[in-house]
């Protein structure tokens, strides 16, 4: 299976349909729950519904998942019966081979309960209707390609005792995001030196993401979130939480990292953890939906303007 473990749980939903064609005293026989072997469409619907359940059991490659609802529904043609199945979970993939696979169970459970009056039964399709909840749907489309500034705020590595990582995975990250890195320094843990340059990237620069990482902690020299004290206009804490939160699925010294968020003008300030994990964790926390804080910045849906 695929390693999903750095996704982040959203709402995720499906609905898939199946077609089954028969004669029409066949479906008349449905309609009537005359069938032989009992009520064809509400069995099929316990079926389905097991079928959404135990999709992992059945398809290998498909991850096991928390299935919050299942719902089948039934729309009985001239001649035939179209199941509609439609699945939710919250969690880090999508569930749209729950759905498919409840209404292809629906469909041979209804085909099994009238092969005995109808020789000529075919199901016609089996497909995806819809699916929502992905990282796509969260994905603005910006009519303006973003710029961005890296800074790395440490002591070591500015003095050149240890070579930069987390700042070259946050470059890396940005430009496979599409965003267009225009800076990327080495600091000291100075709050004076901090302040002075996060400041002159959103007021002269126009740079609109800047992410320093580094200095985050407890230690005696991690000072970022004071240097930035003087620059942020307005706090975004739901970012820093939203980092904390998923890295504290996968180890418990996520809450000990003091990252903050908020805005200054048009720029949006991100201040990441220093260790290259961190960094992972919570850049894959915050993206795509990070994105969308621009548009709310520019106001609404008006694109950013640039002298």
């Amino acid at each position: 299976m695929l390693d999903v473990s750095r996704k982040s749980r959203t709402l995720r939903t499906a609905v898939a349909e199946a077609v089954l064609v028969m004669q029409e005293e066949t479906l008349k026989r449905v309609r009537e729950r005359t069938v032989p072997k009992g009520d064809a469409l509400e069995v099929a619907r316990v079926a389905a519904i097991q079928g959404v359940k135990n999709t992992a059991s059945i398809i290998p490659f498909c991850h096991p998942i928390p299935i919050e609802h299942a719902a089948v529904e039934y729309d009985l043609g001239q001649n035939e019966i179209t199941v509609r199945v439609s699945a939710k979970s919250l969690y880090r993939t999508g569930v749209e081979m729950e759905a498919m696979t409840g209404a292809a169970i629906a469909a041979l459970t209804l085909y099994d309960m009238l092969k005995m009056l109808d020789e000529t039964m075919e199901i016609k399709t089996i497909r995806l209707l819809e699916k929502r909840g992905g990282k796509s749907d969260f994905k603005d489309k910006l009519k303006v390609k973003l710029r961005a500034a890296v800074l790395v705020f440490s002591d070591s590595v500015s003095q050149g005792k240890k070579s930069d990582k987390s700042g070259q995975i946050i470059v890396e990250r940005l430009k496979l995001e599409g965003l267009d890195v225009k800076v990327y320094e080495i600091l000291p843990d100075e709050p004076e030196q901090i302040a002075s340059r996060v400041k002159a990237l959103c007021d002269e620069e126009k740079i609109e993401l800047i992410v320093p990482t580094g200095g985050t902690g407890l230690g005696p020299r991690d000072s970022t979130p004071e240097g930035l004290k003087s620059v942020i206009e307005k706090y975004v804490p739901g970012i820093s939480e939203a980092m904390r939160a998923h890295g504290k699925e996968r180890t418990p010294f996520a809450m000990l990292s003091r990252g903050v968020a908020g805005s200054r003008g048009n720029s949006l300030i991100l201040a990441l953890p220093g260790s290259s994990r961190g960094v992972e964790e919570s850049l894959d926390a915050l993206f795509p939906g990070l994105l969308h804080s621009f548009p709310m910045m520019w106001g609404g849906s008006h694109p950013l303007t640039r002298g």
